[in-house]
Parts: C-alpha cells; structure tokens; sequence
C-alpha cells in the first residue's frame, strides 16, 4: 500500500515512512493515530532539524474521476497515490429536482415563489455549482496533503487536447508541433471520443488505427472532424470507399457514426471549463506550478511502460516526471466525494408531499450520521458508518447499537473511502440523509 503520512508533535510534516515502520512506532508507544484517510501518525516528540525530502504532487483532472499521486523526483518513488470520484451529476440532480419541486408549487398555487433568474448578478469567473464541486474537491485534498507531506511543487494536467495543434497539424515554425507528440494529442483525443472502440464493428480491446472518414484519395484531409477509430480489418476492407458506400449495408451504424461525428465531449468540456480555474487557484496556494497536457501525459506513460490508470496517469504529468517510476506496491486510496447531507428539513416523497421531518440538529451525544465506528457490544464487534437518530440507537448496518459501545474511528468529513477492495455496506434508514462509507 502507499506509505504512511508522519508529523511531529508541533505537526510539521515529515518523511512519509513504509507501513512496516509506522506499524512499529505505533507498537513502541512513540507515535499516535491522527488520522484513518489518508493514515497519518503523530509523533510523540519534536524533530529536531528534520532531513526533508521534498515531494511533488501531481494531478489529472478529470470530469469523473481526478488522479493524485505524490512523487519523488529524486529517486522517482510514488510515495502516496489516490483516485478522487467527483459527485458533479449528483449536484446537477438535487439543482434539478429543487427547481421541479419550486415550480410545482407555483403551479399549485399553495405558496407563491417568486422567480428570480432575471434578477441574478453572477460574479466574474462564475462556475456552474456541479464544476464548482469538483474544484473544490480537489482544493480540499491539495490543501489535506500539504499538511501532512513536505510538498513542494505542483504539477498539473492543465490541458486534456492541445486543439490548436489537432487543428493545424501543418503548421510550421512552432517546434513542438512537428514532433512526435503531435500523434498523442490526437489519438488521445479520438480514444476519448470513440470510447475506444471500432466506429465500423463496435469491437474493443483490439488494436485501433486512425482512419479517415472522408478518404484522403478523394479530397479528404487532415482535420480532427474528418478522423475516427477503426480495427485493422474494418480499415482495410473500407479502403478509399465513401462512408455511405462501406456502410450501405448497415443503416443503423452510418446514422450513429454520423451522429458521433457531430457529437461534443461533454466530459472534456467540463475539464476545459475548469483548467484555468483550478490552476488560479493552485498558484494561490504558494507552490510552483508546473502544467502539461494530455499528449504528454500519455506519451510519459507509454515510454515508461505503465498501465492505464488515473493515479498513474497522475504520477506521469509535466515534463518534470523522472526516467523510472517505482509503483511496486503502491495501492491506491479510493475516494468518493459524498457531500456532508442534506439541509432539507422535510423530505418529499415521488408526489411532493411531506414523509419525513428532520430534526434541525445534526450531531447528537457527539456523533453524526457517516462517521466511522467500532462497537464492542455483547453481540459481537461491529464496524462501519453509523446512521444517528435522535434517541440512544444508532443504525450501524443492519443493528441497532446504543451509544455507549461506540469508538470513532475517522469522523464523517463527506468522503467515501475504499482501499484493498474491501468495502462494508452503508447503513439503512439515515435520518440526516444517505450515508455511504468504507473501512479498510
């Protein structure tokens, strides 16, 4: 797994250690548990000058999924690495149900709300909440990991398709443009639009080769608009034919490629959307930043020989990536952001009529729906994310536990956490929302 996090008694951070050796301090009574995600210790003494060795954080936005991975550029170790799942959609949706359940009332005429779309101001650099979410998630985890890794610079995927280059492949006196990294940008982006898959056959997982829709023997060219994916003998079987000539045949394949074609990338859009925001926001931190697009991103991880993965395609950001990566062993922390509830006081069923009714307190006898516990109880040992009511029973998975069995284990800080692939189920009937968790 990735190595433990280690601050000092002052909590300044130190040399993320292996987890045997944490495992050791731990036993010896020199270090204390400070937190379960990501594991850090606290020492129980004062470091005097610290022999640091500074780190990198690196990040692959992604409109789903954002990769993080913490990297030695000295030895080219992965010291800690990490796959952020972003709620973007779920914030879409409770927007979107909101909205119907307003306008249902106006319609009822029980309670009169009035509109107010015509009389918004929006602030300059405004972001729709569902991409605000997801800078925020990332901002969150930047600021969590300085605290507790010596991290010194930052390097950032700011662009997923250089379009200007896919645009003009012919353009001369701009260097970089007539290298080979040109051929990354745009099999990147086609992988990303053709979900790597055969426009013609529909096969994955086979080789794929860049074909011309519009042949280049009749007057085709070059343009990203005119290029898509085929497998070796969907390609050579269609040859210099016209697409409506190959396709005759096969009506219902020539109107969804067609189709395809015209077809924006909504995921991409929303990366393109935030880059330069996200970047703005990293440079206030106080770090250097370093940006690097997607070509080159795929081109570090392709020479390197590594997989397809966020958190390595993360560890291979910017030019700054060394020779060799060392992965072995390194086991990424899986992280679902899941909000911190819900402010309704009173829940709607299908129809718009009230079912339930939340108390205005979030916390009781100092605990709250999400958090991580361990209850020794006469019935056994359970552990999980519990689910408060405002009476002496808690929900802990399918029992009913009183609160004095109870130890926290990691508090709810609206995060679902997985690692090892080992994953207990969320507890039933939250009375502050639908809590979700893990523990290892």
């Amino acid at each position: 797994m990735s190595n433990v996090f280690v601050i000092d008694s002052y909590y300044k951070p130190l040399n993320p250690v292996h987890p045997a050796r944490a495992r050791l301090l731990l036993t010896q009574g020199k270090a204390a548990v400070y937190r379960r995600y990501p594991f850090t210790i606290v020492l129980k003494r004062v470091v005097e000058q610290p022999e640091v060795q500074a780190l990198r954080l690196k990040l692959d936005p992604g409109s789903k999924t954002t990769g993080i991975a913490l990297v030695n550029d000295a030895n080219g170790t992965i010291v800690f690495a990490a796959e952020l799942s972003h709620r973007g959609d779920a914030v879409k949706d409770s927007l979107e149900s909101r909205r119907g359940v307003r306008r249902l009332r106006r319609h009822r005429k029980t309670r009169y709300r009035k509109p107010r779309f015509k009389n918004r101001r929006r602030r300059k650099g405004w972001l729709p909440p569902s991409l605000e979410s997801r800078l925020a998630n990332i901002l969150t985890w930047v600021a969590r990991l300085c605290r507790y890794a010596p991290i010194a610079a930052i390097s950032q995927e700011l662009v997923k398709f250089d379009m200007q280059l896919m645009e003009n492949p012919d353009r001369t006196g701009v260097e970089y443009q007539q290298g080979t990294l040109q051929g990354y940008e745009v099999r990147e982006y086609l992988l990303e639009k053709w979900e790597r898959t055969c426009a013609y056959c529909g096969k994955q997982d086979v080789p794929l080769q860049v074909e011309h829709i519009h042949p280049r023997a009749n007057g085709g060219t070059n343009r990203i608009s005119n290029l898509t994916l085929a497998c070796e003998p969907c390609n050579t079987a269609k040859g210099t034919q016209e697409i409506e000539v190959f396709l005759k045949k096969k009506p219902d394949v020539l109107k969804r490629l067609l189709a395809q074609v015209k077809k924006p990338l909504k995921d991409a859009s929303a990366v393109n959307s935030t880059r330069f925001a996200l970047l703005e926001r990293l440079k206030a931190v106080g770090l250097p930043v370093e940006c690097g697009s997607g070509g080159l991103t795929k081109y570090n991880r392709t020479t390197r020989g590594l997989p397809k993965t966020h958190w390595l395609d993360a560890a291979c950001v910017g030019k700054s990536t060394p020779g060799v990566l060392s992965h072995k062993g390194v086991v990424p922390l899986r992280m679902k952001a899941t909000g911190h509830g819900r402010r309704q006081m009173c829940v709607p069923d299908k129809y718009g009529f009230p079912k339930q009714h939340k108390e205005r307190k979030k916390k009781f006898l100092g605990y709250q729906t999400g958090d991580m516990v361990k209850a020794i109880t006469p019935k056994g040992t359970f552990e999980g994310r519990i689910a408060i009511r405002h009476r002496p029973s808690f929900r802990l998975g399918k029992v009913d536990i009183h609160p004095k069995y109870l130890r926290c284990v990691h508090r709810s800080d609206g995060y679902e956490y997985i690692q090892k692939g080992v994953r207990h189920a969320p507890p039933h009937g939250s009375s502050q929302g639908s809590p979700h968790g893990a523990i290892l």
